[in-house]
């Protein structure tokens, strides 16, 4: 039985930072019934008390509690690969706020972790000394594997794409923690206290989303409000349980199963 949720932010709950039809009404249910849930994003750029005043501005009833963001996941990460570390950071306020509140020093100087996160405003020096540093012998993550992001201006280089630049020219791969590692899916359940098999995650791409809940046991759900298709389905090799229109006709899904 679902009792809990996974949402994707970007595609699902908004679309453009406007609300897609019956989204809000659906999270406000999902908080008067006292269902556990997450929304769960790639965007490591804000804060969680960013996200959920941006989203409260256009009338979601949340908190910051119901933000999971991938620079949070990364954070996560470090603690417990090596708690009391240092990093040098190429990315918002939001990855380097995650990294200082799980204990990280934030340095230039002999780093153990060079991290690369999202920011609409990448220097080509940062780019370059953190190549440098990873070239040294730094150990390199990335807080998500996502080539391009939205803009107004339609979309920009995100941190996939730097991420293969850096790979590029110091040949030393980058471990990509946010959707779809499973790491990240982990993380989130153990905030909830809830179990795999009873959580849907809900998002917009399959090869992110829909491929990340598969392959850590959780039901799927894809909706069509943002990046995939019907049609793009056809090019993976595998499926979501539940295909969708909007986040509001999910919870007939549910009923009927």
């Amino acid at each position: 039985m679902i009792t809990a949720h996974l949402l994707d932010m970007d595609g699902v709950l908004v679309r453009g930072g406007q609300p897609i039809d019956g989204s809000i009404d659906y999270v406000a249910t999902l908080v008067a019934t006292g269902k556990p849930f997450q929304i769960f994003t790639n965007n490591s750029r804000f804060t969680p008390d960013d996200h959920a005043e941006r989203l409260r501005a256009v009338g979601f009833p949340v908190a910051r509690d119901h933000i999971y963001t991938s620079a949070l996941a990364t954070a996560r990460f470090i603690e417990l690969q090596k708690p009391g570390s240092s990093a040098y950071v190429i990315g918002d306020h939001g990855l380097v706020e995650a990294l200082r509140s799980a204990g990280c020093r934030i340095t230039e100087y002999g780093p153990d972790f060079v991290v690369l996160g999202d920011t609409t405003s990448y220097h080509y020096e940062q780019i370059a000394t953190g190549a440098e540093l990873v070239a040294k012998g730094a150990w390199f993550l990335a807080t998500n594997p996502d080539a391009t992001g939205p803009t107004e201006r339609g979309f920009h280089p995100a941190c996939g794409a730097v991420a293969a630049l850096i790979e590029k020219a110091t040949g030393r791969q980058p471990y990509f923690v946010g959707k779809p590692n499973p790491f990240m899916m982990r993380s989130a359940l153990d905030r909830l206290g809830v179990s795999a098999a009873d959580t849907i995650l809900v998002g917009d791409r399959m090869d992110t989303d829909v491929v990340a809940g598969l392959e850590s046991g959780l039901q799927t759900a894809l909706v069509l409000t943002g990046v995939s298709t019907r049609a793009d389905m056809g090019r993976f090799p595998f499926r979501p349980h539940h295909v969708i229109e909007r986040l509001a006709d999910l919870g007939e899904v549910i009923m009927r199963k």
